[in-house]
């Protein structure tokens, strides 16, 4: 295995956890349509960009809507979600994470984001961590989301790494998938459904030890 020299986060549920913010606002949006959405549903969308995500919503309700429909229910997710996570702060930080990136810094191994959220950015800015990231690939830096390895491709080329040279810390199994198809080394975080899928799986970043891969 290769010297690793870079940390690659998705972003929800394994730096912060909006997950419920997420899903209650997708719900949201499928009762504007007349469509159950339930906790099991929403699991098909972790990982996933805003837009797919709004196409497997039709498609459970085996719907159509037009283009201008659609880009206004974009739009209401989107605003919904921002209204629930404005009190977002550095105490919404997942345990582990800060430790972590300490520790990187001090063996100067870099650290970049690789997230399907357009809202990246803005939440790192809030949870006030985002001066700690040397590259964010977010949703408008990439054609194809995950589980295509684009994003965290782009990360690595971002940083002049290999793939081989960097640990990815994923929570949901497209970005597990993306990491893998792309030669990275998968981490899994808090999903259990990521044991034996991911090469390594951890319940939290507490039990990360970066002295084993650097």
């Amino acid at each position: 295995m290769a010297k690793i020299k870079a940390l690659l986060f998705d972003l929800d549920g394994v730096i912060v956890s909006t997950e419920k913010n997420h899903f209650e606002a997708w719900q949201q949006t499928a009762n504007k349509l007349g469509i159950s959405f339930s906790e099991h549903d929403n699991e098909a969308l972790k990982g996933v960009n805003r837009v797919d995500s709004l196409r497997k919503i039709l498609s459970l309700g085996d719907l159509a809507i037009s283009e201008q429909e659609f880009e206004a229910l974009l739009t209401y997710k989107n605003e919904v979600y921002l209204a629930s996570i404005s009190n977002l702060s550095t105490s919404d930080i997942l345990p582990g994470v800060m430790d972590l990136l300490k520790c990187a810094k001090a063996k100067g191994i870099k650290v970049g984001l690789g997230s399907s959220s357009k809202n990246a950015p803005m939440i790192l800015e809030r949870l006030g961590i985002k001066s700690w990231f040397d590259v964010l690939i977010d949703g408008n830096g990439v054609k194809n989301p995950k589980p295509d390895p684009e994003v965290f491709l782009n990360g690595a080329k971002s940083l002049g790494l290999l793939p081989s040279e960097c640990l990815v810390f994923e929570d949901a199994l497209s970005g597990v998938k993306a990491a893998k198809d792309g030669g990275f080394i998968a981490i899994g975080v808090g999903n259990p459904m990521l044991k034996g899928i991911a090469d390594v799986y951890l319940n939290e970043l507490t039990e990360f030890r970066l002295d084993e891969y650097a």
